[in-house]
């Protein structure tokens, strides 16, 4: 424990840790320090100097608060504690100084600039600036260079603050951005031009204080003063990144993310942040029937009716699929035992145990990840499944964790060894894991979609329990915790919950063919893969427009809550359940979302414990056998994994742009 140190600011006597900036300090103090370079997530740059304090005793110059620490401070001449002013004269004077000199090329476009109402330099302008301006000179211009779909730039109004190339090359491990020339010639650019490639770029969007990068698709769309802000869950992978959507009417404008230090800090996934165009494409706004071979529009009376004649009598299956919340997975496991069918989550085939947490789940949080010193990861491509995890994987190696990597080996963005590529290596992580104090090992779905990846689950939790490590499974799919959790399985998996069906009811399932044959019911917002084959379409919410649970990967309920309003005749998706439940003559004992919640918490009690991870009790699982075949990768396209993607014309450019980049280059002949 660091021994505390007294501090006047302001003339208030504080004890503060002596590891602390002079700008942390005042922070504490609720005193309030402009600043544009600095940010508690990079590190210190020191360069746009807004953060001036005086400090009594010391050199006759204001001094960078976020560059000087606390124990570097001298007491006084009597020992008094050391004293900072945040208000004299010379602190007004030297900020609108450096305001003044900010200000000295950056045009006056803020009408017509993305940046415009939620803009630091604005702000800080008005409260530390000055109202004229003594420079006459024409004012310099630079090139915007392209960085790709996704952010746009108008260098001419940067700051040379280097929050973005700080990001990518410390956060993401990219380092794709840096600052040429010097004096008035100096500017930031891309390394000879090219566009970025981190699938966490759009973070530099939020971290620019001044409108020099702003988010591309977006670009002239909206006002943040027009927009009615709601916070909420996202869904495009497992990590439960807790993000705030904006709506305009009846859409969504942007997503951004909110902070979360044990979940996703402050940084988002571009699929999950330019994602929001696939929202309003290719989306199911009406009931379909299927007659003569086609697709007809239908009221919600006829679809029920011949979903109710076609289960007559007939074997009953229930899927879910990868963004269903917890409470139409409730529904429907419900509807599905009363009609004597079987129930399956784990439709791409993941041999993850029913009914054991500490196995399907784990034991170890994202923060424990994060504070890890080694990891191992059995299967996982965690840049590609989950790249706000893998960022805080990278945090990990920066504080000195040793990370090893069974399987495939690929780009993580930070060094690691290659141990293996298949469960035969398991034992050669061994002494790695033993000699840590804090070690993790984490099981991707690349070990656990194969024929023997409940053996290689038990291998990796006694793995685990021999070295002391915690264990996280690395989920893909955002609603599948939250279905195990709720019994939604079958002894035997898909094979055994289809075997005999001859009504399949899929909810949101689009990643798997579904038998030829059977009567297919299916339930979602876009018109995907499970639309095309389905016999019955019932338009559902995305999940953006409905309040749903999900659990994330390491265990933790959070609550996502509705933004906007579906299209046309699309309705809630427990709600579809529990209607069609009453033309099935099973009707369902809950008449609202509140209801159907109290029961569903009565049963599984911590699912009513929002943003708390359960503690789970370790089981380890039976040995089994395991083959020498190594692990493949079960991550689809990055930005094309769910149907939401596929509907976006933005992660479609993404994507392309990807291919194209791995693809191995062809010679001029």
């Amino acid at each position: 424990m660091t021994d505390l140190r007294k501090i006047i600011i302001d003339g208030m006597e504080l004890e503060v840790d002596p590891r602390l900036t002079l700008l942390q300090a005042c922070e504490e103090a609720g005193v309030e320090i402009p600043r544009f370079c600095y940010h508690e997530r990079l590190s210190i740059a020191g360069n746009c100097r807004m953060c001036l304090v005086e400090v009594k005793g010391g050199p006759p110059k204001p001094a960078a608060s976020c560059a000087m620490q606390v124990k570097d401070l001298r007491p006084g001449p009597e020992g008094q504690p050391p004293e900072v002013m945040t208000r004299t004269p010379m602190v007004k004077k030297a900020r609108e100084g450096v305001m003044e000199f900010l200000l000295i090329n950056h045009p006056l476009d803020c009408p017509i600039c993305d940046q415009g109402g939620e803009c630091d330099l604005q702000d800080q302008a008005m409260a530390y600036g000055v109202d004229f301006s003594r420079y006459r000179e024409p004012k310099r211009a630079a090139i915007d260079p392209d960085l790709g779909p996704l952010v746009g730039t108008c260098m001419t109004r940067c700051i040379s603050c280097t929050r973005c190339v700080r990001f990518l090359t410390e956060v993401a491990g990219v380092p794709e951005m840096g600052q040429t020339g010097r004096g008035e010639d100096s500017e930031i650019t891309s390394y000879l031009g090219a566009m970025l490639t981190s699938e966490l770029q759009g973070n530099v969007i939020d971290l620019c204080p001044v409108g020099a990068l702003t988010n591309k698709p977006y670009a002239y769309t909206a006002r943040p003063w027009e927009l009615r802000k709601t916070e909420t869950i996202d869904v495009i992978d497992a990590l439960g990144t807790n993000i705030r959507v904006d709506v305009r009417g009846r859409e969504v404008m942007r997503i951004l993310p909110r902070n979360h230090d044990g979940v996703n800090e402050e940084w988002m996934a571009d699929r999950s942040r330019f994602v929001w165009d696939g929202l309003r494409r290719q989306r199911l706004d009406r009931p379909y029937v299927r007659r003569d071979g086609k697709l007809h529009a239908a009221t919600w009376a006829e679809a029920f009716g011949a979903i109710a004649e076609a289960a007559r009598g007939k074997r009953f299956a229930a899927l879910a699929g990868d963004l269903a919340p917890a409470e139409a997975v409730y529904a429907l496991r419900e509807l599905a035992r009363a009609l004597g069918g079987t129930t399956e989550c784990r439709v791409d085939g993941a041999r993850l145990p029913a009914g054991n947490r500490s196995a399907y789940v784990g034991t170890a949080t994202i923060r424990d990840v994060e504070a890890a010193d080694a990891i191992l990861l059995i299967g996982s491509n965690p840049r590609n499944e989950a790249p706000v995890l893998n960022a805080r994987m990278r945090k990990a190696w920066l504080n000195g964790c040793e990370i090893a990597v069974l399987g495939e080996p690929a780009d993580l963005a930070y060094p690691y060894s290659h141990l293996g590529t298949g469960p035969a290596d398991l034992d050669k992580a061994r002494d790695g894991l033993a000699g840590a104090e804090r070690p993790v090992v984490v099981v991707g779905m690349g070990a656990l979609c194969r024929a023997d990846g409940g053996a290689v689950l038990g291998r990796a939790m006694a793995l685990a329990g021999e070295t002391g490590a915690k264990l996280l499974v690395l989920h893909t799919a955002a609603g599948r915790v939250g279905a195990m959790d709720l019994g939604f399985t079958t002894e035997g998996g898909m094979e055994a919950a289809l075997d005999g069906a001859e009504v399949i009811y899929a909810l949101g399932v689009d990643e798997v063919d579904l038998p030829d044959g059977a009567f297919v019911v299916y339930q979602g917002s876009h018109g995907d893969r499970g639309a095309h084959r389905a016999d019955v379409i019932l338009p559902a919410c995305a999940y953006t427009e409905e309040t749903g649970i999900f659990v994330n990967m390491e265990g933790r309920p959070q609550l996502a809550n509705r933004a906007g309003f579906p299209p046309g005749d699309a309705r809630e998706n427990w709600a579809i359940i529990r209607a069609l439940s009453a033309a099935l003559d099973a009707t369902l004992p809950f008449d609202s979302v509140a209801d159907l919640r109290a029961a569903m918490v009565s049963e599984v009690p911590h699912l009513g414990r929002i943003d708390q991870v359960p503690e789970n009790a370790w089981t380890p699982l039976p040995a089994g056998d395991i083959t020498d075949q190594a692990f493949g990768s079960v991550a689809t396209d990055h930005y094309l994994g769910t149907p939401i993607g596929r509907a976006s014309e933005v992660m479609a450019e993404m994507s392309r742009l990807s291919r194209s980049r791995s693809a191995p280059p062809l010679a001029a002949e």
